[in-house]
């Protein structure tokens, strides 16, 4: 039985966690209105673009969290040192210590990597650029600072990845502490 959602802010995290778990092409809309418990007419007049602005929509809110918790921080912190290391911690419960797919990671490895690349290239050009103006505060030189920062953005998809693949949220943690000795 559908139910009803007072605002379309409401369904963007059910979305998210539907796509997370689905992909883009499996999360058919017969599976948003299950997930959901949404009739079609009111996917539809929340998102009438359909299941693309569902997603662009997500991948916004992503943005959003990401600016606020993340990238601002590491930008605008007088103590790089303690933006570093809330950078980590906040990482480390978004993706509920490995246990989250990064929905930006698996669009920009499925093949819908094309249709969303402006938010994909966004994501991980930002959060880069951000750390290595923490890491520059910090005394490094660009080009080191921009080294390390995309070799800390690259362990910290490549620990989801291995953390989902073994089933085995330890080893995002154990990453997640080797990457924030790096950086500090």
């Amino acid at each position: 039985m559908a139910r009803m959602v007072a605002e379309r802010p409401d369904v963007i995290p059910m979305l998210g966690e539907i796509f997370r778990e689905y992909g883009y092409e499996g999360a058919s809309l017969a599976v948003i209105t299950e997930k959901t418990r949404l009739g079609k007419g009111s996917l539809y007049h929340f998102f009438p673009g359909g299941k693309e602005e569902m997603a662009t929509v997500v991948l916004q809110q992503i943005d959003a969290w990401l600016e606020d918790q993340i990238y601002r921080p590491l930008r605008e912190s007088d103590n790089p040192r303690a933006s570093i290391s809330a950078m980590c911690r906040a990482v480390s419960d978004y993706f509920r210590s490995g246990c989250r797919v990064c929905l930006v990671g698996a669009f920009a490895l499925d093949n819908v990597r094309d249709r969303f690349a402006s938010a994909i290239v966004d994501y991980f050009t930002a959060w880069k650029s951000a750390l290595a103006a923490a890491l520059q505060k910090l005394g490094h030189k660009p080009d080191e600072a921009a080294d390390l920062a995309e070799e800390a953005v690259a362990n910290i998809q490549g620990a989801l990845v291995l953390a989902r693949a073994l089933n085995d949220p330890a080893v995002f943690e154990r990453a997640m502490l080797r990457i924030e000795r790096r950086l500090l």
